[in-house]
């Protein structure tokens, strides 16, 4: 969506443009917003939810960001362990039991 399509499109879009910008169906979007997954607002005498262009932007965003680092830990296959602990190798702990009398 270039600058002059979203200045169409206004500060607010309904569920139908929603569904349209991330090309799923408008039941999809209202699923989406009673979720609490995107944030909508009702506005209006017909309380008709809304959902703020920035925010869907936003939303999009961040379902970019979470499919990126899902690739990245599928691509990892727990290759880098040190990393997850914060660089340190960790070994395990001596029982003591496990020591030489």
């Amino acid at each position: 969506m270039d600058d002059s399509d979203a200045a169409a499109l206004g500060r607010f879009l309904t569920l139908s443009d929603t569904a349209e910008i991330l090309a799923i169906t408008p039941a999809e979007a209202l699923e989406l917003v009673r979720s609490n997954e995107l944030p909508a607002i009702r506005i209006g005498s017909s309380h008709l939810w809304r959902v703020e262009r920035v925010i869907l932007e936003s939303y999009i965003e961040a379902k970019y960001e979470e499919a990126r680092r899902l690739s990245l830990w599928e691509q990892s296959d727990f290759g880098n362990i040190p990393e997850i602990s914060g660089g340190r190798v960790m070994r395990p702990r001596s029982h003591p039991s496990d020591s030489p009398r």
